[in-house]
């Protein structure tokens, strides 16, 4: 019997250790991770350079396996998957948002959302309406949806690239440093995205090293050493509509 969605976390990591080798060296990028995320929540995660966070979201997004231990997304277990059935799941499951955007430069914004349904291997989308346009008009770019990307300024981009992300209704965004190449007030701007789309119950998790960033999260994740340092709620998350409502007022 399937689990049933409303009952399950998005995320539930028990004892997750991921191994490399290093030529004669075994590097332990993860030591023993227990993290639950909650249907609806939005989650930081933060930390140095080499504290394990990009393994993690490697293995959030489904493109590493760990080592030992156990990962269910969305109810579904993911260790013993085949890559294919990997690739299934996370087009499924999971929307990215990357710091670089990495939209196809030659290609319209609509052409650019429309991307994950050419590889969606569910048949959801068979026959049906395309949801590209719709989900560039919940980003704010129904008008702009033939534009190339040197047509859209930064912020706008990356409304496209989340766009992109929520195209084929995932159960899960990951967001990799997505405020890391834009400006205060435009990163504030694509905060107040993220905080309106996490109100409709989509789930967020975002890597980032800005505190401030992190503080539109309802929590925060610490890692170091290839461990959770700690695992916070924020009382009172940044509203970031109130704030970009209070710089008009300044401006």
């Amino acid at each position: 019997m399937a689990a049933d969605p409303v009952l399950h976390p998005v995320i539930r990591l028990a004892g997750v250790t991921r191994v490399y080798s290093a030529g004669s060296n075994a590097v332990r990028a993860l030591d023993g991770i227990d993290l639950v995320v909650e249907r609806g929540e939005m989650v930081a995660i933060m930390g140095a350079s080499g504290s394990g966070k990009s393994t993690l979201m490697n293995i959030l997004g489904c493109l590493d396996t760990p080592t030992s231990g156990h990962y269910e997304l969305d109810g579904k277990a993911v260790n013993g998957l085949t890559r294919n059935e990997l690739a299934s799941l996370r087009s499924e499951k999971i929307g990215f948002v990357f710091q670089g955007f990495n939209l196809l430069a030659r290609t319209s914004a609509l052409e650019n959302v429309e991307l994950p349904l050419l590889y969606d291997r569910s048949g959801r989308f068979a026959g049906r309406e395309s949801p590209a346009p719709e989900a560039l008009r919940r980003v704010g770019l129904g008008a702009r949806m033939h534009h190339v990307p040197s047509e859209l300024s930064g912020g706008q981009q990356q409304r496209v690239a989340i766009a992109r992300a929520i195209v084929t209704n995932p159960s899960l965004i990951l967001a990799d440093e997505p405020t890391g190449n834009l400006d205060s007030h435009t990163s504030i701007e694509i905060m107040a995205l993220f905080q309106e789309l996490n109100a409709q119950g989509i789930t967020i998790v975002l890597v980032t090293h800005e505190p401030d960033i992190a503080e539109h999260a309802h929590r925060i994740v610490e890692m170091r050493d290839g461990h959770i340092l700690r695992d916070a709620p924020i009382a009172e998350p940044r509203d970031a509509r109130r704030e970009l409502a209070s710089l008009g007022a300044a401006a």
